[in-house]
């Protein structure tokens, strides 16, 4: 095997990437090394490259210049010491959580609240979330090395390009897991339609859920989502009216069990609260789309009605295994998403490219394989 391996590197903030041909990483005890085949370029991806440093100093980047790339999947190549359960050939994608296994949140099997978590080729959490920024590297390259803990074995009928979707799909489906979605719940997603949103239309299926309402503004992705549900879906452009009248309409004035907002920073706060609004009496709502600022919500109709408010940043390695085993029953049918394959030195025209997308359904795909 070469000694080197490409790979795209940023060197300072704001700045394209660079394409250089640097040493393939060893992986050390508890590691395994991946070759790469297919890596997500998340929606987000510009933003942190550019203004992560002024918007949130206190959750550091990687130290620069290093290798970003938050979703990868490939081929396990070279397996270090005292990795039990992966061999080399195994199909995988690499859930990019980091966690330092000493803290008390790791020792209580809870390491996606570890003190120093980090996401690998994207950011970190905390000050403290340095040392494994540095230590694991992103997946825009041939070559990666990660903790076997964070593996998800993909089954033959997944493939690496869906795979490298999983981050914002299990994203939507921890969210889903913790407001305890599954049949007989109502359940409301705000930007139903965006790369967050679309998979709680992709995961209803294979949860259970039959009642569905989501929200968008462009009609005509609404009307692709619609296609997804084989009926179950109950979709509403924001441009027609405010969404809390439009769900009380809907449900004879109960409200929904269980509100997802995964709308993004830019999106208006109001609509984030008429989603409050929508909410039935023991309603839970999940935070997972990065609403910004301050928000005045209304702690005693939260009291009364015994509503609550949590935030979901990520899911874990098991619940991505579970997600992968649903694609292998056949339960969640991937299909629809649409993968844009880029070679990886066309990475920094993918990255400021991101606006093209057809919603939620798109993505860019780097692939360190294919040729340009």
């Amino acid at each position: 095997m070469s000694a080197t391996m490409r790979a795209a590197r940023m060197h300072h903030v704001g700045e394209p990437m660079l394409i250089e041909e640097l040493p393939v990483p060893e992986p050390g005890p508890g590691d395994v090394r991946v070759a790469v085949h297919a890596v997500n370029i998340v929606p987000n991806l510009a933003n942190i490259l550019n203004m992560w440093t002024t918007w949130f100093p206190h959750s550091p980047l990687p130290t620069l210049p290093a290798i970003f790339g938050l979703d990868p999947a490939g081929v396990v190549e070279a397996v270090g010491e005292g990795v039990q359960g992966w061999k080399v050939g195994d199909r995988v994608y690499v859930n990019p959580g980091r966690s330092c296994g000493a803290c008390r949140s790791c020792r209580n099997n809870d390491s996606i609240n570890c003190a120093s978590y980090a996401f690998a080729g994207y950011f970190g959490f905390s000050p403290t979330a340095i040392d494994l920024l540095d230590r694991y590297q992103g997946g825009l390259a041939e070559y990666m090395v990660a903790p076997a803990y964070s593996l998800v074995k993909l089954p033959a009928n997944l493939s690496f390009d869906a795979a490298a979707r999983f981050g914002y799909l299990g994203t939507m489906y921890s969210a889903l897991r913790k407001a305890g979605a599954g049949p007989g719940k109502s359940i409301l997603v705000n930007g139903i339609s965006g790369t967050l949103g679309i998979g709680a239309a992709l995961l209803a299926p294979a949860m259970g859920l039959t009642e569905v309402y989501g929200t968008g503004r462009d009609q005509g992705l609404l009307d692709q989502v619609d296609k997804l549900g084989g009926g179950r879906l109950h979709l509403h452009s924001l441009n027609d009216g405010p969404l809390d009248d439009w769900i009380h309409q809907e449900t004879d004035n109960h409200g929904v069990d269980i509100y997802i907002d995964a709308l993004g920073p830019g999106a208006p706060h109001e609509t984030f609260l008429a989603g409050m609004r929508a909410m039935a009496r023991g309603g839970i709502a999940v935070n997972i789309g990065a609403v910004a600022g301050d928000l005045p919500i209304d702690i005693h109709r939260m009291m009364d009605q015994q509503l609550r408010l949590i935030g979901s940043a990520w899911f874990t390695s098991g619940e991505g295994q579970t997600m992968a085993d649903m694609v292998e029953a056949g339960l969640l049918d991937l299909s629809p998403l649409e993968h844009q394959v880029i070679p990886l030195e066309q990475v920094n025209e993918a990255i400021s490219g991101i606006a093209e997308r057809n919603g939620g359904f798109s993505n860019f795909i780097i692939s360190p394989t294919a040729t340009s």
